[in-house]
């Protein structure tokens, strides 16, 4: 079972981007420089608005509860992207992990060759969506993991992590996912949707998370860390290590830096969730930008729908008025054709549109 499930496409193996860097002196090699993205930076962003920022503390509060739905609505619907506060994850928990995830990276090679991706993987160290030998890279390293269920866990990958890391993400991949149950709970109820709608997809989902390292670098208005995208998945938690300002939002076709806030987590809705939601939630493009002097680091969670079902939109949100804009598909079908093509901001989603 473990081998029909998981090869859901591949990714080309590809230099490591952190021992590059070491080398790269002053101009980066050709297969990194993109031109065809915007540039990635904007002079003033002071001036730009900034994600909602949505307590999770105020979500269950008496008082409160009805005005923070709302704003959870608003930020779903308008941006798809809120910064999450009070989200009761602890911070000494947070920062077990970001130190764990920061001596992963600083592996020697011959250490973290152990962990690199096979021969038609996606899974351990690398790049994905690589799908040819002329395609463009990111100037970044991710370290990616499929962690729900543990039956799909790789057995040289997650078992083989180093100790406190690997206990401390076990904890963390746990609060994560009653986490992401929690904030799709009051999605259904912020949409009125038939709450088991999204219980029944997501209780028993698929849930991996990524990890990412973007080296300086010495040109970084040529380069993308990771180039204009919309999660393919339902929802994403991303948890940024350090301080250092890379993600920009696409929003009203202006890029938008994001300034992340002390251990709270960026929360987007991912394609998926746009699909359930028959368009209502949106999934934004975004990407990470990287710059010539500081490291940044990240860690995102996914969470799709389990492996074995299919999702399309809502049935509870349906009616003659709002018909179906998406197919239904099944999952495993869904995750084979994202994994065979390379990241083009939301041309995937795209393709799952009924035609009119």
């Amino acid at each position: 079972m473990e081998t029909q499930t998981t090869r859901f496409g591949i990714s080309l193996p590809v230099p490591c981007v952190q021992e590059l860097a070491k080398h790269t002196a002053s101009t980066v090699p050709p297969r990194y420089v993109r031109p065809d993205q915007d540039p990635p930076f904007i002079s003033d962003s002071t001036a730009l608005p900034q994600l909602p920022v949505i307590d999770m503390h105020l979500l269950f509060s008496q008082d409160c509860m009805d005005s923070e739905l709302q704003k959870l609505h608003l930020a779903s619907k308008q941006w798809g992207f809120f910064q999450l506060i009070n989200h009761g994850v602890s911070s000494s928990l947070l920062e077990k992990v970001k130190s764990g995830i920061q001596e992963l990276f600083n592996m020697e090679m011959e250490e973290k060759k152990k962990y690199w991706q096979g021969e038609g993987e996606v899974e351990g160290f690398g790049q994905s969506f690589v799908v040819s030998e002329e395609q463009k890279l990111d100037w970044g390293d991710m370290f990616y993991l499929i962690t729900l269920p543990t039956y799909l866990r790789k057995p040289h990958l997650f078992p083989h992590l180093p100790l406190p890391l690997r206990d401390n993400l076990e904890a963390y991949l746990t609060e994560l996912k009653s986490l992401a149950m929690k904030i799709l709970d009051q999605m259904a109820k912020a949409l009125r949707m038939e709450s088991n709608d999204m219980r029944c997809l997501f209780e028993e989902g698929l849930q991996a998370m990524r990890m990412n390292y973007y080296p300086p670098c010495p040109q970084p208005e040529l380069v993308m860390g990771i180039n204009s995208h919309s999660d393919s998945v339902g929802l994403t938690i991303l948890l940024q290590l350090n301080e250092i300002e890379g993600l920009q939002v696409r929003k009203d076709g202006i890029w938008i830096p994001i300034k992340p806030l002390p251990n709270a987590f960026i929360v987007n809705v991912g394609d998926i969730l746009e699909i359930v939601t028959n368009g209502i939630y949106r999934s934004i493009e975004h990407r990470a930008t990287v710059n010539s002097k500081n490291e940044r680091l990240s860690i995102a969670t996914f969470l799709s729908p389990r492996l074995e079902g299919d999702f399309g939109p809502a049935p509870s949100l349906l009616n003659t008025e709002s018909p179906a804009l998406f197919k239904r598909i099944r999952v495993a079908d869904y995750l084979k054709g994202l994994f065979s093509r390379k990241l083009d901001g939301k041309s995937y989603i795209d393709a799952m549109r009924i035609q009119k």
